[in-house]
């Protein structure tokens, strides 16, 4: 069961590496979001309001700016596949499901300006500071409820395991994507926008 659970660990690691990846600029913009998560994971554990304010306006902002912004969305001669394709296999959030995780995060802190007591579980804020740490405290419900959500909607449209393997996959992509990316900034220096190791690799995989 273990083998078999790290198998599809690295399929989705790698399905998510081919069709996703191709940019440069969107490897480098991971590579930045790979180091504030791991900072944000240090702080969770000091303090979860600075955890969550680093985790959603820098790692996530870098990371899904990469995704909607720079990564192509033409054909995939690489992989044969077209971009609507791989939207419709994504084993996690496609662009479409970012686009209403992100406005969702993006529109959480207008709750507290209506009600600052968010129904009775915040004390009113009274300041700038008390209204952003207790919008931190939003974001980070609403990064854990996305987390779960995704999860258990894996476990009923496809089955437990893969849900188990996505939520890994995410929650560890910080290191992988460290790994997998550290080297893509001196490369787009160097002038490369699309990585040209990946049509090697898809060829040999």
């Amino acid at each position: 069961m273990i083998k078999n659970f790290l198998q599809e660990l690295r399929t989705q690691r790698w399905d998510d590496h081919r069709y996703y990846h191709h940019s440069r600029i969107n490897q480098s913009l991971h590579f930045v979001s790979a180091v504030s998560f791991m900072f944000a994971y240090v702080m969770l554990f000091i303090d979860p309001v600075v955890s969550a304010l680093v985790g959603w306006l820098v790692s996530m902002t870098s990371r899904q700016a990469g995704h909607f912004f720079f990564e192509p969305k033409g054909y995939d001669h690489v992989n044969h596949a077209t971009h609507e394709h791989k939207e419709d296999i994504k084993v996690g959030y496609n662009l479409r499901r970012k686009v209403v995780l992100m406005s969702i995060w993006a529109l959480s802190p207008l709750v507290l300006l209506l009600d600052p007591t968010l129904f009775g579980l915040f004390k009113p804020w009274a300041s700038f500071t008390d209204f952003t740490r207790q919008v931190a405290k939003i974001w980070l419900a609403v990064g854990v409820g996305g987390l779960l959500f995704r999860t258990v909607h894996l476990f009923f449209i496809r089955d437990v395991e893969t849900g188990l393997v996505w939520m890994t996959k995410i929650i560890t992509d910080p290191f992988n994507d460290f790994k997998l990316y550290r080297k893509a900034p001196l490369a787009l220096l160097k002038g490369e926008l699309i990585d040209p190791g990946l049509e090697k690799h898809v060829k040999h995989a």
